[in-house]
């Protein structure tokens, strides 16, 4: 036998085709056991289910079309026990699963093992006999033994792309294939796959020495001109669809080239002894390794804008036209990394959803993307990309989530979901003037969440009413220095003006553990708990008090100002800090200006602070709970870490109660008390809040007109008694559904997809 299983792998691995390996594979392995019959089938990951991928004896026809669920039939008991599966009539098994189009009635006896790779189930393999019998021990051994080699093949042909790509072009019925990302812009997409291939690279460059260095510095200059004009007419046709303030997202590349300083160095290279293409290489290539050595995640997705720059500048320099693809006239965009001049160049009307392989909320191309209300998914990393490519696509901009080849009736659903949403945006827009107040009388604020400028425009058009949370360290991690007190006063003051007389709440410089700045480095084993937030602004006065100064002289004459305290833990850093801002607030009145102190308030987001609640509401106007953090530190759960990160829930019965015990806190004193974060976007939870006594409520632009919309069609009272009966449950998870259930019940069922 061992003779014959080594044949048998010997064939397998001898053709570089995966299916045909597996074919081989159940042909020999049936005749090495004199059975009538041996199947595989693969774990589709996406979708939960063992999938028929090669068989001898079964209905051939069945290939790609048998799907068993995970904890359904013999197939999936053998994947979830791990271990062989020896019976001499399997239609008598409690657990057989009969599927007609498999034609196995005439079979009785069954072996099965699971295909085990490094501790991971990637399939099960089965012989089959017509005659009622057992398998012996040395045939369950020979197949055991030979289920370990399958599984080395299976795993080095990479088994998901390889099954990926045999579903994908097999028709198999109606069963999509399904990818994740994380969600860049809100919406649903459907369309066509359109493939955006880089053709030129630095790293394709040989260094040589240039015949004429005056020549290659025009030719180089002639490259720059002509990129100028190529975004200029991008520009121009893509203003049009873009709010002003999301324009100046695309002006920042005329800047970059406009720069004597990128020519300049480029130049220098090339005096140097480098030709154009080589010194343009060393310059792009220099900036973005600088850029991702920063340890900081805005400044790093900058990276694609100055690599896309120096490409359109290098296809010039060698003559190269950049590829323009066929655009379809419903075009799902797909890219490796993807950039604003990417988006720009799909005719108008013709772009229906944007993906991208790397890349992050923050990125450009996801900041135009939501401006024009394009649903985008970005960093969906395990997209086998020229697969896609003319694919019919679904995109989910809410869950991050790509269906390829979909089903008539997946299709028709989300044609419908589409619908709805147009819909309810309409029904949105007609209430973004109107107050969110509930059916018995009671009004909460929206606030909005931002950062960064382009931020500014579909903040002032949604009918907020004031800036709950600014975050003051974006500004900061986009230079590389610490900014003047005059560039912030510039920064606050357009912000301020653009609000009054609505309130714009500051947040004081927020940097340390996933926050750090390229030009104050620090190394800390666990930054989550160490040398951030306020903790900083204590340890350095001199940064805090140019901060805090900028933000009372730039509210000068408006009155609009509150300023937040980030990282609070204990009562004598608030102690500490308001000492500091009435020395910063004498300052600025000797200065000249006429300012009234400014509200402040600080943000609750550790047990510390829940617990110190009224204590420190006695010291501030306002109180201001980050449920980001809160829930971390509450729960011990970092949520960007993939192994931990299913743990992060807001809706923990213990998160709740902290929530709780703030609102108390703050009113026992009289004080205003909101609530930031994603928890407040979220509709399953926004009853919950209501309910909870926060008197205002901030999140992200998009979600504003939505929780305005829940609470509108609530009564607090209704509200009391949701929270009143999730308090008594035990777990997130039936909160969760229990809240769902209650939305679905008032007719809101469609709002927990957009919300998320």
């Amino acid at each position: 036998m061992l003779t014959v299983l080594r044949q048998i792998i010997q064939e397998m691995t001898s053709t570089q085709d995966f299916r045909e390996a597996l074919d081989i594979g159940v042909r020999r392995i049936a005749r090495a056991l004199h059975t009538e019959a041996c199947s595989i089938f693969l774990l589709d990951r996406n979708h939960g289910e063992y999938v028929l991928i090669a068989t001898h004896g079964l209905n051939p026809a069945a290939v790609g079309k048998i799907r068993i669920p995970l904890n359904q039939g013999l197939i999936g008991l053998v994947g979830e026990r791990e271990e062989p599966l020896n019976l001499d009539s399997a239609k008598e098994h409690p657990h057989f699963l009969s599927v007609a189009e498999a034609q196995e009635d005439a079979y009785h006896a069954f072996l099965g093992i699971p295909i085990i790779y490094h501790r991971q189930v990637l399939g099960v393999l089965i012989v089959q006999h017509g005659e009622s019998k057992r398998y012996d021990e040395s045939e369950e051994a020979f197949l055991v033994t030979l289920g370990t080699q399958i599984a080395a093949i299976i795993s080095h042909a990479d088994v998901r792309d390889a099954l990926q790509t045999f579903l994908i072009n097999t028709p198999i019925g109606h069963h999509e294939l399904i990818y994740s990302g994380v969600p860049g812009a809100p919406g649903v997409g459907i369309g066509q796959g359109v493939i955006i291939d880089t053709t030129l690279d630095f790293d394709a460059i040989t260094d040589r020495i240039p015949d004429d260095i005056e020549s290659e510095i025009q030719l180089l200059d002639s490259a720059f001109s002509a990129v100028r004009e190529d975004l200029r007419l991008l520009g121009e046709r893509l203003y049009p669809s873009l709010p002003a303030e999301e324009r100046t997202l695309f002006d920042v590349y005329q800047r970059i080239l406009d720069s004597a300083d990128l020519g300049k160095e480029v130049a220098d290279h090339i005096r140097q002894g480098k030709w154009a293409g080589a010194a343009l290489r060393d310059v792009i290539m220099g900036h973005v390794h600088h850029l991702e050595n920063l340890d900081n995640e805005y400044m790093q997705v900058r990276t694609e804008d100055i690599k896309d720059l120096g490409l359109r500048v290098l296809s010039y320099l060698q003559q190269h036209e950049r590829a323009i693809p066929h655009y379809a006239e419903k075009t799902i965009l797909i890219g490796e990394t993807l950039t604003p001049t990417d988006l720009a160049e799909v005719p108008e009307g013709f772009l229906a959803g944007v993906v991208s392989k790397k890349g992050s909320s923050h990125s450009h191309i996801a900041i135009l993307a939501r401006a024009m209300k394009v649903p985008t998914i970005m960093g969906a990393s395990d997209i086998p990309l020229q697969e896609l490519r003319d694919k019919n696509i679904i995109l989910d901009g809410y869950y991050g989530q790509i269906y390829v080849s979909p089903s008539d009736s997946l299709t028709a659903h989300f044609a419908r979901l589409m619908q709805e949403e147009e819909k309810l945006e309409a029904t949105l827009e007609e209430i973004r003037d109107l107050p969110a107040t509930t059916k018995d009388g009671h009004t909460v604020s929206m606030m909005v969440n931002m950062g960064l400028g382009a931020d500014l425009g579909a903040s002032l058009t949604i009918g907020a009413d004031g800036v709950g949370l600014y975050r003051t360290e974006i500004p900061f991690q986009m230079r590389d220095r610490f900014p003047s007190s005059e560039e912030q006063r510039i920064i606050y003051r357009q912000l301020l003006t653009s609000f009054s007389p609505r309130p714009v709440i500051l947040r004081t410089l927020d940097i340390g553990g996933d926050k750090p700045l390229s030009y104050f480095p620090f190394k800390e084993e666990n930054p989550f708990l160490g040398w951030r937030g306020i903790r900083i602004s204590l340890d350095h006065p001199d940064i805090f008090l140019s901060q805090v100064r900028a933000m009372m002289r730039a509210s000068d004459g408006l009155d609009n100002l509150r300023i937040m305290l980030p990282m609070i833990t204990d009562v004598t850093e608030v102690d500490e800090t308001t000492r500091l801002l009435r020395k910063a607030h004498t300052e600025v009145c000797e200065e000249g200006y006429n300012i009234k102190m400014p509200q402040i308030g600080v943000m609750i987001e550790v047990p510390s602070a829940v617990y110190q609640a009224r204590a420190l509401a006695k010291r501030v106007d306002f109180l201001s709970v980050g449920s980001n953090d809160l829930t971390q530190y509450i729960l011990a759960v970092d949520r960007n870490n993939p192994h931990v990160a299913n743990l992060y829930d807001t809706l923990h019965p213990a998160v709740l109660r902290a929530l709780i015990q703030t609102v108390e806190g703050g009113h026992q004193e009289g004080k205003h008390v909101s609530i930031c974060g994603e928890i407040a976007s979220d509709p399953t939870a926004v009853m919950l809040l209501l309910a909870i006594g926060f008197d205002s409520m901030s999140m992200n632009a998009a979600s504003i007109a939505r929780v305005r919309w829940i609470i509108r069609h609530v009564t607090k009272k209704r509200a009391a008694k949701l929270l009143h009966e999730a308090l008594s449950m035990e777990s997130a998870v039936m909160i969760r559904g229990h809240m769902e259930l209650a939305l679905e019940k008032l007719g809101l069922g469609n709002l927990i997809r957009v919300g998320r």
